[in-house]
């Protein structure tokens, strides 16, 4: 079944686009490509479980497995050493990308509390970031 959000963007958001901008290809209307999650653990460097426990939280929440990030360097302050985890991440395309951006502006998002929209997040290349510090509001 395909995402209500893919849905409407083929079949409104396209066509509204490519009239508006006088865009002659369909390709030429901006998408989305990919979607990344990112979660840092600077606790993981004293406790080794911790890293098993997020990749479990994060492909619950993402639909799809997580992998551990390691570090690139040795930083001696923090008592870290090159190649030890201290993150997780994961990356959505395709229909899973769809189906958690629906869920994201659905479901998660309005449970936040006091929430007052989105900051304008975007970098000059075309990528929008924002944080999100609970996970309790994933379904």
């Amino acid at each position: 079944m395909e995402p209500n959000l893919k849905k409407k963007y083929f079949d409104q958001v396209v066509p509204a686009m490519m009239e508006l901008f006088s865009y002659t290809n369909e390709m030429q209307v901006p998408r989305i490509q990919k979607i990344v999650l990112n979660q840092g653990l600077g606790a993981a460097v004293a406790d080794k479980k911790l890293i098993e426990y997020a990749i479990e939280e994060m492909s619950t929440i993402a639909g799809q497995r997580a992998v551990a990030t390691k570090s690139k360097k040795d930083i001696s302050n923090f008592k870290l050493r090159k190649g030890m985890p201290i993150g997780v991440r994961v990356t959505l395309r395709g229909e899973r990308m769809y189906e958690f951006f629906d869920r994201l502006l659905v479901s998660s998002l309005p449970r936040i509390r006091d929430f007052q929209g989105l900051k304008d997040g975007f970098d000059g290349r075309g990528n929008y970031t924002f944080g999100i510090t609970e996970q309790i509001i994933f379904p």
